[in-house]
């Protein structure tokens, strides 16, 4: 029972046993206390309040009398459990006085679609979303051993000290040497920033660099949450089309402050951007002065070939700035990412994260720093590859078998697949039908820009679905589009 409910005022002429009741009634009343947790004895509640316990006692007799609390032998006193259903009726009688509706800010992006997820996803026997992660590939041992080894000497400082905007040092080390040189890209410790998952690296960028003179280039489709941060600065949005090769390269990017791709799996169609592209786009964001951010979110799943270098590697001015993440492997729970960018926008990148949440949290930084040095990170990311390839392989060949129409080749990377059914598929119907079945995906109108986005386009993730539910979810999935086509189910269809 959380006692600073309970407010003595001595001055007043009511008596302390009737304060007590009215206090302890309220909390009954509001939901505070329920019948699971036991009430605190005289004894406890007299010693916080500084009263006598003959004084909680009369309290307490008066709430037994009249229903609101029992005694239950050898237990202690606890909230009548038949009170639940109708403590709403006891609650005092409060009227908001603020209309919040014409106090809370509306921002520019008011009007554009969400990515919904359901919290319950793991309850369905069928979840095909992607940003979730296989939660049984998590090393939860090593991980643990990892926390446990943060607070002790010599690492208990790292974790526990307030670090005002300074990242753990280590971590910064085992990035730059482990995770960043796989991606061809060196840099210094005063280029690396650690971010709370790399969408906070897209707010950062978003508050220091754009404005509502500022214009900002992206995919289209892309990424919806992307388009949502830069538009809340107030900046302009441009969509750039894509193809199987990625973003096509403008005639010129004069006029455009910032470009933001996913060069190595496209959100959400998963395409690799061409080596060729990505030096056109390095020329023209050059010449034109814009800042190129690069997304580089979930590099690490590519089951066929070489992966392609990143877009930052490629750039010799040093300008491009790039977000990692961690999401995508150990998990989007822990809310771990890192951005790599020139030093001095590094530094007022730091500044500003300051003032938002200080610094990431310094256990967790200090953890993962020791996982990555342990070599049980990149055992168990290769562990998750192999176990990500076969989910894919499967996903992939009962896409083949069940959806009515005919498929082609699927880039051979990323997290999930992007579906582009008849024209006369409508994706949002799709989402609602194969619900009742159990069977979770994502509609694909959301990631267009404009005002009359195509609705034959789904997402399928493949992560977190166990391997054994990939089959018979597409089954099920091929039979929904079969019903929602009816004889329209043999045409091909292209991909963007």
């Amino acid at each position: 029972m959380p006692r600073t409910l309970i407010e003595i005022d001595r001055s007043s002429g009511e008596p302390l046993y009737r304060q007590v009741r009215q206090a302890i009634e309220h909390g009954i009343a509001v939901g505070t206390f329920d019948p699971v947790h036991r009430l605190p004895s005289s004894r406890e509640l007299a010693a916080d309040l500084g009263v006598s316990r003959n004084t909680i006692n009369l309290a307490y007799q008066e709430l037994v009398a009249e229903g609101f609390v029992e005694s239950r032998e050898r237990s202690g006193l606890f909230v009548n459990s038949e009170m639940r259903p109708h403590s709403a009726a006891l609650e005092w009688a409060t009227h908001p006085r603020i209309d919040w509706s014409s106090r809370v800010r509306r921002y520019p992006d008011a009007d554009v679609p969400h990515i919904e997820k359901r919290v319950d996803w793991h309850a369905y026997p069928y979840p095909f979303l992607a940003g979730q992660v296989d939660v049984t590939a998590f090393p939860a041992q090593s991980w643990t051993r990892c926390l446990r080894d943060a607070l002790y000497q010599p690492h208990v400082f790292h974790s526990l000290q307030d670090s005002m905007g300074t990242d753990d040092p280590m971590l910064v080390d085992m990035i730059r040497r482990h995770l960043l040189t796989s991606r061809g890209i060196e840099a210094s410790a005063s280029e690396v920033l650690i971010t709370v998952g790399s969408q906070q690296g897209l707010d950062l960028l978003g508050r220091v660099l754009l404005g509502h003179d500022q214009v900002v280039a992206m995919e289209n489709p892309g990424y919806l949450d992307a388009r949502h941060i830069f538009l809340r600065t107030g900046a302009s949005m441009v969509g750039i089309d894509v193809d199987t090769s990625g973003m096509r390269p403008p005639e010129s990017l004069d006029g455009v402050d910032l470009l933001y791709l996913t060069p190595s799996h496209h959100h959400p169609t998963n395409a690799t951007l061409s080596i060729g592209r990505r030096r056109q786009l390095l020329s023209l964001a050059a010449s034109a002065g814009t800042v190129v951010v690069e997304d580089d979110y979930d590099s690490e799943f590519r089951y066929q070939g070489r992966p392609t270098p990143a877009l930052k590697a490629l750039d010799g001015t040093g300008d491009a700035v790039y977000l990692g993440t961690f999401s995508k492997f150990l998990s989007p729970g822990l809310r771990l990412g890192y951005l790599v960018g020139p030093s001095e926008l590094v530094r007022e990148l730091r500044e500003v994260r300051r003032y938002v949440l200080r610094h990431p949290p310094g256990h967790l930084q200090r953890a993962l720093a020791l996982l990555i040095d342990s070599g049980e990170y990149h055992r168990s990311l290769r562990r998750y590859r192999m176990k990500l390839m076969r989910k894919w392989e499967a996903t992939c060949s009962a896409v083949n078998e069940h959806l009515p129409w005919r498929q082609g080749a699927y880039p051979p990377g990323g997290v999930s697949l992007w579906m582009t059914g008849p024209s006369g598929l409508d994706c949002r119907a799709l989402v609602e039908r194969a619900e009742r079945d159990g069977v979770l995906i994502e509609p694909g109108d959301i990631f267009f820009a404009g005002d009359d986005p195509p609705r034959n386009h789904f997402r399928i993730g493949f992560a977190a679905a166990p391997q054994r539910a990939i089959e018979p979810g597409i089954r099920l999935l091929g039979a929904a589009c079969v019903e929602l086509l009816g004889s329209e189910g043999d045409p091909s269809a292209t991909r963007p």
